[in-house]
């Protein structure tokens, strides 16, 4: 740890040093926390894999980790795609941790985005892009 808030890496980028819980929350240095995951982009197949696994897991803050690993490597043109769904995955965290109003305004983020992309009419990977629009959309107000 460089500084009394962050853990960086020799160059200084932020790295993840501190033990979290499922929903990402930071837990004390010593403490019992779940795997992290690797800050390393995967290839976008398994990108969608791991995120998925994670969520199934109850792990929805690390799927985002994963997404944003993804965005930050990927093309440009794929931003909205990734941004998109690791903003679905921080939603359902904020849901999780009881924040409605911040689940709902990434919710609506997110469906923005991955609009935006779908209009595109890129491939996504095999993803069903508008069934995710469609379940953004229908949890916000409901959780």
């Amino acid at each position: 740890m460089t500084g009394p808030d962050r853990d960086r890496d020799a160059v200084g980028r932020a790295r993840q040093g501190r033990p979290r819980d499922a929903l990402g929350r930071p837990l004390p240095y010593g403490a019992e926390g779940v795997e992290p995951v690797s800050e390393e982009p995967l290839p976008p197949e398994e990108t969608l894999a791991a995120a998925r696994e994670l969520v199934g897991a109850g792990r929805p803050f690390s799927a985002h980790e994963v997404l944003e690993a993804r965005w930050k490597a990927g093309p440009v043109e794929e931003r909205d795609l990734w941004q998109g769904l690791a903003q679905v995955c921080v939603a359902m965290t904020h849901a999780a941790r009881g924040n409605q109003v911040g689940a709902d305004r990434l919710f609506d983020r997110a469906a923005e985005r991955l609009t935006a992309f779908e209009a595109t009419g890129r491939w996504a990977y095999g993803l069903d892009v508008n069934a995710v629009i469609e379940q953004a959309r229908s949890h916000v107000g409901k959780l």
